[in-house]
């Protein structure tokens, strides 16, 4: 028998990177404890299984998380020996955030709710307030050389961060912390990386991706780029550098690299965040806008976590890297809107004019459906055929397929003709329990709006959602990549020359800036009136 795909190794660099990871463990914690008896996804793909105090089988993520000073908010120094717990004072559920207390919970042991009539409620700033689970000792390592916050003695610039990891010592520690999980595990098929790509972080992840790429060079590194939703507009030309830097070499060393952000724009000009029209979050909350990101990287990675898969992280990545293009897309419907009662035909057919999902990685909205390569996963929806379907002859083509997974590859073939598409389909939702915020509109809790959505709501709250997601190496990636190359023509950058003070030669930079062309260039390919690709691309 082949061996299942075993297990991977997360990696957050940064604090941004730390707030999307945050919520993501949190949705594995509440997997684990609404999962039906039949669990569809490995929880031990991203989760360890050790004993806690009492001898009780206590889950703990595969993370090494690299923070500053200032940030992790746990009461240890973060080092060597840290327990992993959040602060009680800090970890709180509040109405002011919307925050509420999960059901079944005590206010006397949840370690995540504030003591009843206690006035005193903690802005949510920092990822350790909303983390839900315990770490491992190991697993948060805290750079002393630079703070959080404050107007100096900030990781701010890429070439701060690359010289970071080229102290003998730093290097040590991670690859002390890599080593101890790696080792622990029975099969391990690769990294996720999760990486701020705003600011010197981008410096980080390129030499912890680089380290991976020499250390473990058959394995799979997949690479997540993150950029909150709105930034400070004074770091403007240092996070158009750190971005266009962290991006070509994110890309070179890693397996598959997808930028990942609701901010409209990774350029110079902002743009309007993206909007959902179920959600209604606050783009200046880094807790708001990295819920959204953690739910849709949750549906994202699903196919190297499936139980019933035998496709590891590298056959994933390889899947939609082909002829150069290592950066791809991600997109969302969250949730993916779906009458109560409707089968997965029934919501697929409802769609058939316009794929209801968002751009998540701050490229330009493609005219029309084309792209190279995708995976799609589609989660949360009733996959029953409709009881009409079933007198007579079928609605439509959808409703004749056997299977679901046969239903999504119809939907794809006919909204992507000539694309290469895999899919795969879930039964269970994405979970969204508290500490994940309930900013959903009242629309999703109503039960007379137009027939309701089918989503499992709680009384106090929307428990969890259908949702469509999709990695896609499309045309579009092309504006994203040359639009940086352009906005850092040489009169500009020269004006920013304290930029390259922090370590970064003029020479890396060109280099870099060439490699984002000919990245740009792979994207480059028309699509015929038939929407398949050209002859030429096939070579």
């Amino acid at each position: 028998r082949a061996a299942m795909p075993g297990e991977a190794v997360t990696l957050q660099l940064g604090h941004y990177s730390g707030c999307v990871g945050a919520h993501w463990w949190g949705l594995q914690a509440a997997a684990l404890r609404s999962a039906p008896e039949r669990a569809e996804l490995r929880a031990s793909a991203l989760l360890r299984f050790g004993r806690g105090p009492g001898g009780t089988e206590s889950p703990t993520p595969r993370l090494v998380a690299l923070e500053l000073k200032g940030t992790a908010g746990w009461g240890g120094s973060g080092g060597p020996g840290t327990t992993g717990r959040p602060r009680r004072d800090r970890a709180v559920f509040a109405v002011k955030h919307g925050f509420l207390h999960p059901p079944g919970c005590s206010e006397l042991c949840c370690p995540l709710c504030v003591p009843a009539g206690s006035q005193d409620v903690p802005s949510v700033r920092l990822w350790s307030d909303f983390l839900s689970v315990p770490l491992h000792p190991k697993s948060l390592y805290v750079i002393r050389q630079y703070l959080h916050d404050g107007d100096c003695g900030c990781l701010e610039a890429f070439g701060q961060g690359e010289s970071l990891l080229q102290d003998p010592a730093c290097v040590e520690e991670l690859e002390d912390r890599l080593h101890f999980y790696v080792e622990e595990c029975d099969y391990l098929q690769g990294f996720q990386v999760l990486c701020d790509l705003h600011n010197g972080f981008s410096g980080v992840g390129a030499k912890v991706t680089e380290l991976l790429h020499d250390e473990y060079s058959r394995k799979g590194i997949l690479t997540w780029g993150l950029t909150p939703a709105l930034s400070e507009p004074q770091n403007s030309f240092y996070r158009l550098m750190n971005t266009a830097l962290g991006i070509a070499h994110l890309s070179r060393h890693s397996s598959l690299f997808c930028p990942l952000s609701l901010s409209g724009s990774l350029g110079i000009k902002p743009q309007p965040p993206v909007t959902f029209p179920y959600i209604k979050y606050d783009a200046s909350q880094n807790y708001h806008s990295s819920a959204i990101l953690a739910a849709a990287l949750d549906t994202l990675t699903v196919p190297y976590r499936l139980c019933s898969s035998q496709a590891s992280m590298m056959h994933f990545a390889d899947s939609l890297t082909f002829s150069g293009r290592k950066v791809v897309a991600a997109l969302a419907a969250l949730p993916l809107p779906a009458l109560a009662g409707s089968s997965l035909p029934d919501v697929l057919s409802a769609h058939q004019q316009d794929v209801p999902w968002k751009l998540l990685s701050s490229c330009n909205e493609q005219k029309g459906s084309c792209c190279f390569a995708q995976s799609v996963v589609l989660r949360g929806i009733c996959q029953e055929k409709s009881s009409s379907s079933c007198q007579g002859q079928p609605k439509s083509p959808l409703h004749s397929c056997e299977s679901p997974e046969q239903m999504l590859q119809q939907f794809l073939h006919t909204q992507f003709p000539g694309a290469f598409s895999t899919s795969h389909v879930l039964q269970q939702p994405c979970a969204t329990r508290p500490p994940f915020p309930q900013f959903f509109s009242p629309l999703l809790t109503r039960q007379d709006w137009g027939g309701d959505l089918a989503l499992l709501c709680h009384p106090a709250g929307v428990e969890s959602i259908p949702v469509l997601a999709a990695l896609q190496s499309s045309p579009g990636l092309h504006s994203l990549l040359s639009g940086l190359c352009q906005e850092l023509q040489e009169p500009k950058v020269r004006r920013w020359s304290s930029f390259f003070t922090a370590g970064l030669e003029q020479d890396d930079f060109q280099e870099a800036l060439e490699e984002l062309r000919t990245l740009a260039q792979c994207y480059e390919s028309g699509f015929g009136a038939d929407g398949s690709e050209d002859e030429a691309d096939s070579d």
